[in-house]
């Protein structure tokens, strides 16, 4: 390699070592999201001093082509060139009851099928599986335990793990009582508790738009109606929308994810964060924040959570451990704050307590640093798989495609176009072995039909990439 780089040509050096990782990346020896040579290893193969590669590294991520991650390296970005956000979708005019659960069970038990890719299912943990580090840490448990481990568990969370979320907040100077937080199985568990605390049948709610399937259903379950909030693709909900639709309607709750949409992966700036919090409290709406992906950020910052600029109390955390370290455990968790008497209520009715044995084994694996040390494994990967998507959507589908370029998380959103029916493509994909998530589920007003959510929370490899090349064409047959 070394005689690529020549001291007689009439490039600087740096040059010569930007052009030739242009050429790696041209050639497919260099795919998006992998990580370059380290310095010195380049320098070394090279033959040039470590500043060169340096100076060439930081001139290429100047002109968008290498991305530098902190104490991780250079890492080979997509090129955007033919990348076109989703556009916006207008505010509804009114509220509407729900009726999603026929498309939602087919989808779900597509997720569920034998050997099928499942691009479907948003369990970003397959990218970093911890399942070998939590059974170590369940047989210590276990041992520890003794009988204790198959006995209820307090209604309202193992007191130790409680302690430990507490303390994770203090890092956002958000100081939470222990009352306040009730342990709960999963975040949808967690939704479910915090919009009964603050809602009456026949209410409306406002959700995101596009939001997450789960969060729509659970709306119907309730007999609540649902407003949606267009969203921007980049940095979350519009707020004139919002403020719009405050004025034209009586919205008790607001539902939204503020740090990673999920399915479209906007992140909230703080500072807007900040004013989404006074427009509703000045409002005296109640906001209930789900933040299930927020460790998983691409961003250089985990966006501070909603509650730290609260100041009447009217926003609720939801949050759990299913996507960061274990879905199977379901251990989720919700900061009830001054509602707390009423959450605590109905976690005592709804399912009495979470599994004291998975609780404890998650407080382990926390306290060991195993916890964090996989957080950060798990987001250079998903990192890296979203920039490994995108490329490969871009050579596999329409050029008319709209696709978003998701701030973390594990999912990737994709408008077709008016002409192609997402549905149509869920079945086509189906009988081919591949489960994908239609757009349509995404909305309570039927909308998105030519949209789809892919995830790239799995195992990187060549059957990925050969799902989306089969995904590609089944894309021409999927027209209206």
């Amino acid at each position: 390699m070394s005689l690529v780089i020549s001291k007689t040509n009439h490039d600087f050096l740096y040059q010569q070592v930007m052009q030739l990782v242009r050429e790696l990346s041209e050639q497919g020896t260099l795919l998006p999201g992998e990580k370059l040579p380290s310095l010195r290893k380049m320098a070394t193969k090279l033959n040039v001093s470590i500043p060169t590669v340096k100076l060439a590294y930081q001139s290429l991520e100047a002109q968008g082509l290498v991305e530098a991650r902190e104490k991780s390296g250079y890492f080979l970005k997509t090129a955007h060139t033919q990348l076109a956000r989703p556009k916006r979708v207008k505010l509804n005019r009114e509220p509407v009851s729900v009726n999603m659960q026929v498309l939602i069970e087919q989808v779900y038990d597509a997720i569920h099928q034998a050997d099928v890719v499942p691009f479907g299912i948003a369990n970003p943990v397959a990218a970093a599986p911890t399942d070998k580090m939590l059974s170590r840490t369940m047989r210590r448990v276990m041992s520890i335990a003794g009988s204790r481990a198959i006995n209820y568990g307090a209604m309202d969370g193992f007191a130790p793990l409680k302690k430990q979320l507490i303390h994770r907040y203090l890092d956002f100077g958000i100081g939470v009582d222990s009352q306040e937080l009730v342990i709960t199985n999963g975040a949808q568990e967690a939704l479910a508790i915090a919009l009964k605390c603050v809602t009456k049948v026949g209410d409306v709610v406002a959700i995101e738009s596009p939001c997450y399937f789960g969060i729509i259903e659970l709306i119907e379950s309730l007999g609540l109606k649902a407003l949606e909030i267009p969203l921007c693709p980049d940095d979350g909900i519009w707020l004139d929308d919002l403020s719009q639709a405050l004025h034209d309607h009586d919205i008790k709750a607001c539902v939204f994810s503020t740090s990673i949409n999920n399915p479209v992966g906007s992140f909230m700036p703080d500072h807007k964060r900040k004013q989404l919090v006074e427009l509703l409290e000045s409002q005296d709406v109640v906001l209930i924040e789900d933040d299930v992906y927020g460790d998983l950020h691409f961003t250089p910052q985990r966006g501070t959570p909603a509650q730290a600029y609260s100041t009447k109390g009217l926003v609720l955390t939801c949050a759990s451990f299913s996507k960061t370290a274990a879905p199977s455990y379901r251990v989720g968790w919700l900061i009830a704050g001054k509602f707390a008497a009423k959450a605590r209520r109905y976690k005592r009715a709804l399912s009495c307590s979470t599994s004291l044995i998975n609780q404890w084994t998650l407080y382990e694996f926390i306290v060991s640093g195993d916890y964090d040390r996989n957080i950060k494994l798990l987001r250079q990967r998903l990192r890296s798989n979203k920039e490994r998507m995108i490329w490969c959507l871009q050579q596999a589908f329409p050029s008319t495609a709209r696709i978003s370029d998701p701030q973390g998380g594990c999912v990737i959103w994709i408008d077709l176009g008016a002409a192609y029916d997402s549905v149509k493509l869920f079945q086509l994909a189906l009988e081919s072995g591949i489960s994908i998530t239609p757009g349509y589920i995404f909305s309570a007003t039927n909308k998105y039909r030519s949209c789809i959510r892919l995830s790239y929370g799995l195992p990187w490899g060549e059957k990925i990439e050969q799902a989306i090349i089969k995904l590609g064409e089944l894309v021409h047959l999927a027209k209206k």
